[in-house]
């Protein structure tokens, strides 16, 4: 239940080795919401959002809301992966860096969640299901007159 309403949710996990470019996006057709996840604490797969996931979801879905999530919320502190991370000369992605991607790639929104803790997870589908069920209207494409003289 979302909202007061009964909800039947189905997901699709696509694998995102290169071997599988190709197949990918015939399950996306009768796609209603993408989420698009990082790992805060690998800056490549925060990188990969803008290089891999956004264009091709916008080539091949372009009006369906996408929310994007950053996972591993509970790693961000961990003392572990921080030295992992330092000792790679990265750090883990900001909540601020994640929400300048959301608002690039035109995000519904932005969550962060943590699987391990259960940290926010049931917001993350919640807010996939209100993306479908209270889509943004589209901005409109006004069409210009346009005169050529050669």
């Amino acid at each position: 239940m979302v909202d007061g309403k009964p909800i039947s949710l189905g997901l699709w996990d696509t694998a995102g080795q290169e071997d599988y470019d190709r197949l990918r996006p015939l399950s996306y057709p009768q796609t209603d919401v993408f989420l698009i996840c990082f790992s805060i604490v690998s800056p490549p797969s925060f990188d990969n959002v803008k290089a891999k996931w956004y264009p091709e979801i916008d080539h091949h879905a372009p009006n369906i809301p996408i929310i994007l999530v950053g996972t591993k919320l509970d790693l961000r502190e961990d003392a572990a992966t921080l030295d992992s991370l330092r000792q790679k000369r990265m750090e883990p992605v900001s909540y601020e860096q994640a929400l300048v991607c959301a608002r690039e790639i035109k995000a519904y929104k932005y969550l962060e969640c943590s699987a391990l803790t259960q940290r926010n997870l049931k917001s993350v589908f919640d807010e996939a299901i209100r993306a479908v069920l209270n889509p943004r209207p589209q901005p409109s494409k006004s069409k210009k007159s346009k005169c050529s003289i050669l």
